[in-house]
């Protein structure tokens, strides 16, 4: 595998409101074909929502005064431990450095929801995740649609479905504000770029591990077919099998 390795530093913007003009810029090229900023930042970014996201889930199952809060709640943890396992299963393959916390702008969601009560803590929740989840949604379908690496697509397919579900469990708890949701979607607030970045863990910390629920239902990426037989245009710039003598 042809890794340029120096180029794999940590993404230096991960926030809601990422706009980043070398996203296309390739860093590396692997078996599984070439990786650009884009793709290693999509990487980073499902990673650093599970990091929040995972203990609103645990929060809610505490503090949730609805069925559908409770419902919606088990569906985070089910699917973020899913997707981190997923996560840090190829980020060793591609070289990435997975964050350990979430962004401070994700870490402000936690504690304004830890600080909430009653039924201002199930429209907070609600409307929070419903707002993050319809953000990352669009990115997913971009990256989907555009990254020639076949570990990054195989991600971006699981993101899709887990994102798309918790979409509509947030909606059916019925406390969504459709007008401020989409409008703060839409035009996220425009924050320093230290409070958009998760930062990268220190040298020898133990990496944070979200544990699935005893009744799992999401499984991580079964990377077999991916690494096994991927096709030429998977591979990318990976050297092939040297030719025989005739």
């Amino acid at each position: 595998m042809a890794l340029t390795l120096a180029a794999l530093v940590y993404p230096g913007m991960l926030g809601l409101n990422q706009v980043t003009s070398q996203s296309t810029r390739i860093i590396a090229n692997t078996q599984w074909g070439p990786l650009t900023e884009g793709d290693r930042d999509f990487v980073v970014k499902v990673r650093a929502a599970g990091l929040w996201e995972y203990p609103v889930g645990q929060l809610g199952l505490q503090k949730g005064t609805t069925k559908g809060v409770v419902t919606a709640s088990r569906h985070l943890i089910d699917g973020h431990a899913a997707l981190d396992a997923s996560c840090r299963k190829i980020a060793p393959m591609l070289n990435i450095t997975l964050p350990n916390v979430a962004s401070p702008q994700q870490e402000g969601f936690v504690q304004t929801l830890k600080s909430d009560q009653g039924r201002q803590f199930d429209v907070d929740f609600a409307n929070t995740l419903r707002m993050t989840h319809g953000s990352i949604f669009n990115t997913i379908a971009k990256i989907r649609s555009t990254t020639k690496n076949s570990l990054v697509r195989a991600l971006a397919d699981q993101a899709n479905d887990t994102v798309l579900d918790h979409i509509t469990v947030m909606e059916r708890t019925g406390l969504i504000d459709f007008d401020q949701t989409l409008f703060q979607q839409t035009t996220p607030p425009k924050l320093p770029q230290a409070d958009l970045t998760p930062p990268p863990p220190p040298a020898g910390q133990p990496e944070v591990i979200l544990t699935p629920p005893p009744n799992a239902t999401s499984t991580p990426l079964d990377l077999n077919g991916i690494t096994d037989s991927g096709d030429s245009k998977d591979r990318g710039n990976a050297p092939g099998p040297a030719p025989t003598a005739g």
